[in-house]
């Protein structure tokens, strides 16, 4: 059974499609035939904006298991021949900072329906019983509804072929700035990453080849999904970063000029 014809999720679903038509309705007399991305665009930016707790739950994790990691590490030296005591110890020193190894953890996993229900309205050709006409439109002549490899039997291919090459590529480049601005410092005491942790940090790129087999619709929802992603971690590990505040939590001085 389809999981989006559950009559409640149905229900869910149709009014997300609702909304998404009614934004490329009001801004059609603006946008012209790109109403239909801007609407994608919209929707997507409304729901992340709900969503921002979730990444200010998870950057506060992040720093929370970054200030942790040297004595994590030094229990790991201490009690590594016996893996009790360790995990009795490790569990006592995050009681003891009121956190936990899995804080952050719950947050993102409520996120999960709440991005499916968004992403299924820009895949599912049906929804609710009814046909999905977001998908019927085309953007600067790129049929929404169609993907990059499945373009060829689409009709003709240029202009529509920019259109997807240019999504294509700023996902590429937005994967390709949060490798290199959202790393954080390695923390002193810290292990250093492995071979594997190397090669992993390359694994967003496989965003890029997945974006070229779903919807346009799907795809500039992942490419404005990312670009928010990046943008709000940068802005929340700036705002939210220890080190930026004094001994008593008050903001350090600015140093003098």
């Amino acid at each position: 059974m389809d999981l989006f014809s559950w009559p409640p999720v149905a229900a869910l679903l149709d009014a997300a499609y609702r909304l998404v038509t009614g934004l490329s309705a009001a801004a059609e007399p603006i946008a012209g035939t790109a109403a239909g991305v801007v609407a994608v665009v919209v929707l997507t930016m409304l729901v992340r904006a709900l969503l921002l707790p979730v990444g200010v739950s998870q950057v506060r994790a992040e720093y929370t298991r970054r200030r942790l990691a040297p004595q994590i590490a030094a229990l790991q030296k201490k009690h590594g021949a016996n893996r009790e005591k360790l995990a009795e110890a490790t569990m006592e020193l995050y009681r003891s900072e009121r956190t936990s190894p899995f804080a952050g953890m719950l947050p993102l996993l409520v996120q999960i329906p709440v991005i499916s229900l968004v992403y299924a309205v820009f895949t599912h050709p049906m929804i609710a019983g009814h046909a999905n006409e977001l998908l019927g439109e085309r953007a600067f002549g790129a049929p929404l509804g169609t993907s990059f490899v499945g373009l060829t039997g689409a009709g003709p291919v240029w202009p529509a072929i920019a259109v997807y090459l240019g999504v294509l590529l700023l996902i590429a480049v937005v994967t390709t700035v949060s490798r290199r601005v959202l790393a954080l410092p390695q923390a002193e005491g810290s292990a250093s990453p492995t071979g594997m942790v190397r090669a992993l940090s390359f694994l967003p790129y496989v965003t890029v080849v997945f974006a070229a087999f779903v919807p346009l619709a799907a795809a500039v929802y992942i490419l404005t999904s990312t670009t928010w992603t990046v943008a709000e971690r940068w802005l929340l590990r700036r705002l939210l970063d220890p080190a930026r505040k004094g001994p008593a939590g008050t903001a350090r001085p600015s140093p003098s000029h």
